[in-house]
């Protein structure tokens, strides 16, 4: 098939967890003969909104060589709905991607154009005109709760002239279905493990002195979503241990609170650099934000297959696995509070026996189950139907 997909990013993973899929499930797709073309949309000269603060990070640039590395078939082309030219936006140059000018030409040959949500409303207009001069499925790809928590911003799309919806959850798929989505199919984020597997000790290691840090938690503050989980499964558990954290967008309280409760900051991690991470870790922790505990139950969001495929135990705030993705209790636990999370930690920190087992059972849900690889197939399926 001949797909082409946009997204908010491919190259910054800055406050944007749907890169480490959409890198990992377009490989997959390239790896089992499609034609994958990706277009991200500037709007500014270094780029969109997760780009352009990416390069204003002490590492960003690296970053961004990093991922382009790492999926070196990867073919990304930038372009601006705003009328800028290649010329205006250095970002072009220092990326080195293609610009598109002209858009028939570019989508002449298209099957399947799938747009993800976060991209301007102005875009669909585009997509949808070309659609009725080279007759493509237009989709749309929903990893988000904005459908719950901003559906305004959603509703703005033209939900009815789709040929689909690919929602991250069938809590979503739902909803969509409610509005009026012509098809909808449920199709989960899934782990790159070609990047995200057990990142073995260096030659003479002795055993187990690699993991230096007893906890590690990466993701973002996040908009007061998850405040009060973080004090009850992040701060307070951390009072004794090595605990580290990793992410974005922290207003100066939280760093204040991190730093009393002798939390680490590490700040921006790239996402590709994550794998190492977990390599120095005993545990990890998944707190979810509170759509996907009230209200978008059973999604999993990226750092659950994150931290799994590279072979980490996992704890987590509660959540409810209502699609039976995993197993929990065998995959990962979900504990209850505060003091039942202080007592995991010591549990499992005391037994490396019990933890081991939690991490390589988790890692061998991931690779049954929930890969880019298993995705890319799923895909396939969907088009079948659709056809």
């Amino acid at each position: 098939m001949d797909i082409r997909i946009f997204a908010h990013s491919w190259l910054s993973d800055w406050n944007h967890g749907n890169a480490h899929f959409l890198r990992g499930w377009a490989a997959a797709l390239l790896q089992r003969g499609h034609l994958v073309r990706a277009y991200e949309g500037i709007d500014g000269p270094w780029g969109g909104w997760s780009l352009s603060h990416l390069w204003a990070e002490p590492h960003g640039p690296r970053s961004v060589r990093k991922a382009q590395t790492a999926f070196p078939a990867l073919d990304v082309g930038f372009y601006a709905l705003n009328g800028a030219g290649a010329e205006e936006l250095p970002v072009v140059a220092a990326c080195g991607c293609r610009w598109i000018r002209d858009w028939s030409a570019e989508l002449r040959g298209a099957e399947v154009v799938i747009v993800h949500e976060w991209n301007p409303t102005e875009l669909w207009t585009l997509l949808l005109e070309q659609r009725r001069r080279h007759g493509f499925r237009l989709l749309l790809h929903d990893t988000h709760h904005r459908a719950l928590s901003q559906p305004e911003e959603l509703l703005r799309l033209p939900i009815r002239e789709l040929d689909g919806v690919l929602a991250f959850g069938e809590g979503l798929r739902q909803m969509y279905e409610r509005w009026g989505a012509q098809r909808s199919y449920t199709l989960h984020e899934a782990a790159d493990t070609e990047h995200f597997h057990p990142d073995p000790p260096a030659p003479g290691t002795p055993a187990g002195q690699h993991r230096q840090d007893d906890l590690v938690w990466i993701g973002n503050w996040g908009d007061d979503e998850r405040t009060q989980a973080l004090q009850e499964y992040l701060l307070a558990p951390a009072r004794g241990l090595r605990v580290r954290a990793y992410g974005v967008r922290y207003p100066v309280r939280a760093q204040r609170q991190l730093a009393a409760a002798g939390i680490a900051y590490g700040g921006y991690l790239p996402n590709l650099e994550a794998p190492a991470v977990y390599a120095a870790a005993r545990l990890s922790v998944h707190i979810p934000r509170h759509p996907y505990r009230d209200g978008l139950t059973g999604i999993p969001t990226i750092r659950v297959f994150e931290a799994l495929a590279c072979g980490v135990a996992l704890l987590c705030a509660p959540w409810q696995d209502e699609e039976g993705l995993f197993t929990p209790g065998e995959d990962f636990l979900i504990l209850q509070g505060k003091e039942a999370m202080v007592a995991a930690c010591k549990q499992l920190l005391r037994h490396p026996e019990q933890r081991n087992r939690l991490g390589q059972q988790g890692r061998a849900t991931v690779l049954a189950r929930h890969t880019c690889a298993h995705r890319a197939r799923e895909l396939e399926a969907i088009c079948q139907d659709l056809d």
